[in-house]
């Protein structure tokens, strides 16, 4: 059977999505990329349109499906109406994938959700039940061979209002420090130039387990060989018990200068009613020591403009903490109300606002990015090809994670000097020397 995978989202949804693939290749079946027999969809469910384009994908997949990834239990019936011949293997399930494909090969329809089905089936040997319980140390197909996508805990210990995702993942389950170790050093030795320790939240990381953050990283950071570390998002109110620990990490040359920390909103009065266990003060405290320290680090944040009841005070309070920080990189996004949130029952803002606030909000980003990125053009930087667009066009990366365009001869993987030549609010373009 000829098996391809698609998964939309965050990083750990795409490491998921290559334990499938693995455990599918090691079971015999034929992983490709074009015409197969059975399409696998990983969904993500952070926002509507998200799910939505997940759905699209199922729906237009040729031959049998199964749908896979953050899955609620309130979309369940939604996806067997609109697709019923759709199978369902939820997060918890994706180490039963050999199980529900030959069970889909006899002509059933599998539906394995919620964590009863991965504690019940217990077919499988001890040592694969111990490991699917960690998405470490697994067979893998990567989508990129220089990229080690690495997740070090799942769920997290956040109540946010307006996220689905805690009612999928659970509560925090941290990996053992030594299973992410080794699977790092699995990554290294198989030839990836950058791991991505990912997570639904890194910075609450073995607060379950009477670890931390900044141990892991320490750990981590002992593996030997030629690669970088990009550590996935963290939240303000973990980071800011840690930050001078983060410092001297980030002083290390095998980590990425690059951190992301979502700020969410501006207002004090919005992150209560988000339930965000951080004031914006904390937050602006976190980057003006990492930027005081490491000036030229990346700092990555998220916005949610149009949450429920956010008053234009709070709006403009959300730009300043913007005009303020000035990150790099900024996620922006309208508020969307997801199924069984609290935030879907409050009083919803119109269309207009949301397309207002949101053009608002993104104009002033852009300036501030371009005049930063600005600074860039006319300098020589070394840059990591991590990933090819199409013919001779590349991405490298700078040790501050920035994204450089570069054509030429290139090889993945491959460390280049380049002269920036030119640069937008999101990237820059560079020429080999």
């Amino acid at each position: 059977m000829r098996i391809k995978l698609i998964a939309f989202g965050c990083s750990n949804n795409q490491a998921e999505s290559e334990i499938m693939a693995g455990l599918l290749k090691e079971a015999g079946y034929e992983i490709v990329d074009a015409k197969a027999d059975l399409t696998i969809v990983s969904m993500c469910n952070v926002k509507g349109p998200s799910f939505n384009k997940g759905l699209r994908a199922a729906k237009d997949a040729k031959g049998k499906v199964i749908i896979s990834g953050c899955i609620p239990f309130s979309q369940i019936a939604k996806i067997s109406k609109e697709i019923p011949r759709a199978s369902i293997v939820s997060t918890h399930n994706i180490c039963s994938i050999k199980n529900a494909v030959e069970r889909l090969a006899k002509g059933e329809r599998v539906e394995l959700v919620g964590k009863k089905h991965s504690e019940n089936l217990l077919s499988e040997a001890k040592g694969d039940f111990e490991r699917k319980r960690e998405n470490v140390c697994m067979p893998r197909i990567r989508k990129n061979k220089v990229i080690g996508i690495v997740p070090i805990s799942s769920g997290c210990m956040g109540e946010c209002s307006y996220c689905a995702v805690k009612a999928i993942k659970g509560e925090l389950a941290s990996y053992p420090v030594e299973s992410i170790v080794k699977e790092t050093e699995q990554c290294v030795k198989e030839g990836c130039k950058e791991i991505w320790l990912t997570a639904q939240d890194t910075g609450c990381y073995g607060t379950d387990i009477g670890k931390s953050l900044p141990e892991l990283l320490n750990a981590v950071l002992t593996v030997p060989g030629d690669f970088k570390v990009r550590l996935g998002m963290a939240n303000p109110n973990f980071v800011y018990g840690c930050v001078d620990e983060m410092v001297g990490i980030y002083k290390n040359p095998k980590m990425f200068r690059f951190m992301h920390i979502p700020v969410q909103s501006g207002s004090d009065n919005v992150l209560k009613k988000m339930n965000r266990h951080y004031t914006c003060a904390q937050f602006v405290e976190i980057v003006g020591k990492l930027r005081k320290a490491i000036p030229d680090i990346t700092i990555s944040t998220d916005i949610i403009v149009g949450f429920p009841e956010e008053s234009d005070a709070d709006f403009n309070e959300s730009l300043d903490v913007i005009e303020k920080t000035k990150p790099s990189v900024l996620n922006l996004n309208r508020y969307w109300p997801m199924p069984e949130t609290k935030a879907a029952l409050m009083k919803q803002f119109r269309s207009e606002v949301l397309r207002e606030r949101c053009s608002i909000m993104l104009k002033a980003f852009q300036r501030m990015a371009l005049d930063e990125k600005k600074k860039a053009v006319g300098k020589e930087l070394m840059v990591l090809i991590d990933d090819k667009v199409k013919g001779d066009s590349y991405i490298g990366r700078t040790d501050c994670y920035t994204p450089v365009g570069v054509k030429g001869k290139l090889v993945l993987g491959q460390m280049v000097r380049v002269k920036i030549v030119k640069a937008t609010s999101n990237y820059l373009n560079g020429e080999k020397m």
